[in-house]
């Protein structure tokens, strides 16, 4: 999270930090794999990888990336966007704790 994002946004990332990869056990959010997080009008606009391309848990993890923040006051909609640049590097994205559970030091 940076300093110029809205309350909303902060907001939303708290909610999406409760979304747990199925595989891994571990928040997304931890795991690095949330790149961004915008609100325009009434839309939260997320970008957001998986741990690889084929991974048969995305449609579940973006229903639950959807479902964390259908509470959130203003927001109407929430779209969820894969994208696969850059890719996902748990060595340099992952939170600190993320890594030591995954066994990367």
């Amino acid at each position: 999270m940076n300093s110029t994002m809205s309350d909303l946004e902060k907001q939303a990332w708290e909610s999406i930090k409760q979304v747990i990869d199925p595989e891994l056990g571990i928040s997304i959010i931890d795991l690095g794999l949330v790149y961004d997080v915008k609100v325009v009008e009434k839309t939260l606009n997320v970008k957001m990888t998986l741990t690889s391309m084929g991974c048969p848990a995305g449609p579940m993890i973006k229903n639950d990336v959807i479902l964390s923040c259908a509470n959130l006051e203003e927001i109407e909609d929430v779209e969820v966007e894969f994208v696969w640049t850059p890719r996902w590097d748990p060595s340099i994205m992952a939170s600190e704790e993320a890594q030591m559970e995954l066994g990367i030091y």
